[in-house]
């Protein structure tokens, strides 16, 4: 111990370190440092593992994203070969889709990636049918609706070649091949659908557009089941309008969705798909897919009117020929020497006119007809063409008349031309008309270039007339209509709501429809654009209404069209070499 004095001479004592205390300092650094190595080693091994998790993981993904790849490959030509052939091409080609798995011919990439089927077989995809066809309820975004639909499996096995970890990945995805009966949409547009206007509108059962929705108006629209179109829905001033109203959907709204066309081959464009309403040119395969959606050869009963004939047919469906019957032996319900005015075309409409009422009576009795088809069985789908010779004053039409009650199997009139019904239409129950009762009516479709009621107050000597002379009486038409219309160019085309046109002074009184609307092409020959009310018309009270027996496969219209498209069901990643996977 050494004692010393500070600067002013005050005493102290200083104590040195001894050998004890530094050993334990010694001790204490080590123990510290060895917990910061331990510590270290730890953050070490969990940093390579967390490496090699992540790792795993990156590999896992790369080659579900492999297997993904191939699965579409299949898909994107099964959808192809399903719209434009057929389900039964799809089945006969499962081996052909077997082989096709991604190449290096496509990237260089796949070169690192080595695929499987679910059976060990090398460079192939698994494809099972797991459902013959059958009417049944379509999943997706079509969930809701029904069709004819088989169901198919499609599987793919994947390893990464060169990576670490050697193990697969797989990815399965079931899909439904759909036939969608057309008329299961309260709405169906191939081009622009526009449901723009003043009257409040409220829209029960599906809609579908291939192009865009244009919504809008001063009152208010609502969609009561799901919406779906293939491009954008737009809520908005398309024309200046000033809107009021509120659009709300209490289904589901999808946008962006795959287009729905019908089976006439790679050209659906809105040209290619109106020839369904022409008869066939000369030579063309009836096994072709136009020619099994033309209307002609779905016909059993075929009226063709030229300047000098009419021919009258029966046929089979599909046949080549047809049995003649004597044109004087149809002139009881058939007449060709009627016309009137259309004040929207600003044309005389030369008219061939079919009365329903003494058809049926007709075809129940007519010898010809009961050779053809049997006693008891009647035509159910008449295909009318009207080919005199045009004007730039007349027009040639077809128009039904007495047709409130239908033959007992219903029935369809197709036409390359303008059709006109005059009166009820398919609603034989007086006390029903005006509702949404369709229980005693029969399957009906009117098919045509462009679609006119006419009210049982109609007269064709007054259709020259101003339009508040013609003072329309309420009336109902229980029907799907397929027609054409004058697209919109600059200025509103009247829209859905206008796809029935009108030439009646309809203020205070209601149109009522129960049925589908389907368009499918622009007008040909009833070309001339749509006017606001009181030019040739006034509005009514619109009651346009689904008729939900279009969901009965049995209560369909004769002839009716189906929609072709690939309805992708389930997605899920099944354990490698599984074919029985049960994804929910």
């Amino acid at each position: 111990m050494k004692t010393q004095t500070d600067g002013h001479g005050i005493a102290g004592v200083v104590r040195g370190r001894t050998p004890r205390q530094e050993g334990y300092a010694i001790l204490l650094v080590l123990f510290f440092s060895g917990v910061a190595l331990l510590a270290l080693a730890g953050v070490m091994d969990w940093t390579k593992t967390n490496g090699t998790l992540i790792y795993r993981d990156n590999q896992y993904y790369r080659s579900s994203g492999a297997a993904e790849a191939a699965t579409e490959k299949v898909l994107t030509r099964m959808a192809r070969d399903y719209k434009n052939q057929g389900e039964a091409t799809v089945y006969s080609s499962i081996g052909t889709y077997s082989d096709l798995v991604p190449t290096t011919a496509e990237s260089a990439a796949w070169g690192d990636f080595a695929f499987s089927d679910a059976l060990g077989h090398n460079n192939r995809t698994y494809i099972g049918r797991t459902a013959t066809t059958a009417y049944v309820p379509l999943a997706s975004q079509y969930s809701g609706l029904f069709g004819f639909a088989s169901t198919y499996r499609v599987i793919s096995n994947v390893r990464e070649s060169s990576s670490r970890f050697a193990f697969s990945s797989a990815v399965q995805q079931d899909v439904q091949l759909a036939s969608i009966p057309i008329f299961q949409f309260a709405i169906f547009y191939s081009g622009d659908m526009e449901l723009n206007g003043a009257a409040t509108l409220n829209v029960r059962g599906r809609v579908h557009g291939n192009s865009h929705l244009y919504t809008g108006s001063t009152a208010n629209q609502t969609f009561f089941s799901d919406v779906t179109v293939s491009g954008i829905v737009s809520n908005g001033a398309r024309y200046g309008w000033t809107l009021g109203g509120t659009v709300t959907y209490s289904g589901q709204k999808d946008t962006n969705v795959g287009t729905l066309s019908l089976p006439i081959g790679t050209n659906n464009t809105p040209g290619a798909v109106r020839e369904v309403l022409y008869t066939p040119p000369a030579g063309e395969d009836l096994a072709s897919a136009m020619a099994r959606e033309r209307y002609y050869n779905k016909a059993n009963l075929i009226l063709l009117v030229s300047n000098s004939t009419v021919t009258v047919g029966l046929k089979n469906p599909y046949d080549a020929t047809y049995t003649s019957v004597p044109w004087l032996a149809c002139t009881n319900f058939v007449s060709t020497n009627k016309s009137f005015t259309d004040q929207r075309e600003g044309k005389t409409i030369a008219t061939t006119e079919i009365d329903v009422a003494k058809f049926t009576t007709w075809a129940t009795t007519n010898s010809s007809v009961i050779a053809k088809f049997g006693a008891g069985n009647i035509p159910n789908l008449i295909y009318a063409a009207d080919f005199r010779t045009e004007t730039g004053s007349k027009i040639d039409g077809i128009r039904l008349v007495n047709g409130q009650t239908l033959p007992t199997s219903g029935l369809t009139v197709a036409t390359p031309n303008p059709l006109y019904t005059l009166g009820h239409y398919n609603q034989p129950n007086a006390g029903y008309l005006g509702t949404t009762n369709t229980s005693n009516t029969k399957p009906a479709s009117l098919v045509s270039d462009a679609y006119t009621l006419l009210s049982s107050s109609f007269t064709d000597g007054a259709s020259s007339a101003s339009y508040t002379t013609r003072n329309p009486g309420d009336t109902t038409v229980v029907a799907a209509v397929v027609t054409g219309n004058v697209p919109s160019a600059g200025t509103y085309s009247g829209g859905v709501n206008n796809l029935p046109r009108l030439l009646e002074n309809w203020t205070g009184h209601t149109f009522t429809l129960n049925g589908s609307l389907v368009c499918l092409y622009n007008s040909a020959k009833a070309t001339a654009p749509f006017q606001n009310p009181g030019v040739y018309y006034s509005a009514p009270t619109r009651n346009i209404n689904f008729d939900p027996n279009f969901y009965d496969p049995a209560r369909l219209p004769p002839g009716t069209p189906t929609l072709r498209t690939l309805v992708r069901s389930k997605w899920s990643t099944p354990p490698p070499g599984s074919t029985t996977y049960a994804a929910y």
